[in-house]
């Protein structure tokens, strides 16, 4: 990334410009039906709390902050001596050319499944009955309107069990199929290739982005083993929770 910046992004404000056409929608989120929140980006990629209801989505995507690779950055301190608690001290930092590197993943794990479900603490969404199939088809409709050449599956169920579980205990809740995850994959990685951010008189754009299939037990691999990396995906995405019918 390059630019005239003054300060490195932090994950905040690199998030608050990803979802920046939403960024206020949360506002209003508490005294309406949270499914057209479930249904969106901020949903299904942003994640969100709701104070009021403490229904929840945990963003899948982690971001790391952006740290400068040139150092160019000049730091000034500046005094004024005056009379008694009238001294003054304040600083400026400018910068030259810069070059900022991030790196990040998406959670298919947290991506895929949204709980509807108070039972561990992580409903989206406290449905009423029979509202189920309705939001997931909406959510469904949603994930399609990003790649209408594509037919995303969006299915609801009463318990959907973490695969690997002891006791399988499960949750109400939707489970996306490989076509709307990859949709929202691409999606993400879209949103962060187009990311600029302008402050005062500077700016900042993405000059371009490495990606990772992750196949791996490795968190962050290609920060680790960059040469490992799959930059096109060599097979299905992994999927974590499935329907059981012996509640």
């Amino acid at each position: 990334m390059f630019s005239q910046f003054y300060t490195a992004p932090s994950q905040n404000c690199i998030r608050h410009h990803l979802f920046r056409d939403q960024a206020f929608d949360l506002h209003f989120a508490g005294e309406k039906s949270l499914d057209k929140v479930i249904a969106s980006i901020t949903g299904l990629i942003r994640g969100y709390v709701v104070p009021a209801s403490q229904c929840k989505r945990t963003s899948p995507l982690l971001l790391e902050d952006f740290v400068d690779q040139l150092g160019n950055g000049n730091f000034e301190q500046f005094g004024q001596a005056g009379e008694r608690d009238s001294s003054s001290f304040f600083s400026k930092t400018t910068f030259g050319d810069t070059e900022y590197l991030s790196f990040g993943s998406i959670s298919i794990e947290q991506l895929q499944f949204i709980s509807l479900d108070n039972k561990f603490d992580r409903a989206a969404m406290i449905i009423k009955d029979n509202q189920g199939d309705a939001i997931a088809e909406q959510v469904q409709d949603f994930i399609k309107s990003l790649a209408p050449d594509r037919e995303p599956k969006a299915t609801f169920h009463q318990n959907y069990v973490r695969k690997g579980t002891i006791y399988n205990e499960g949750e109400t809740g939707i489970l996306l199929d490989q076509i709307a995850i990859d949709i929202l994959v691409n999606t993400t990685l879209e949103l962060i290739k187009e990311l600029s951010i302008r402050q005062a008189k500077s700016y900042m754009y993405v000059d371009s982005v490495e990606v990772d299939y992750n196949d791996s037990n490795k968190m962050m691999r290609i920060k680790r083993s960059p040469d490992e990396a799959n930059n096109t995906p060599s097979m299905d995405y992994a999927i974590y929770f499935e329907a059981n019918n012996d509640e």
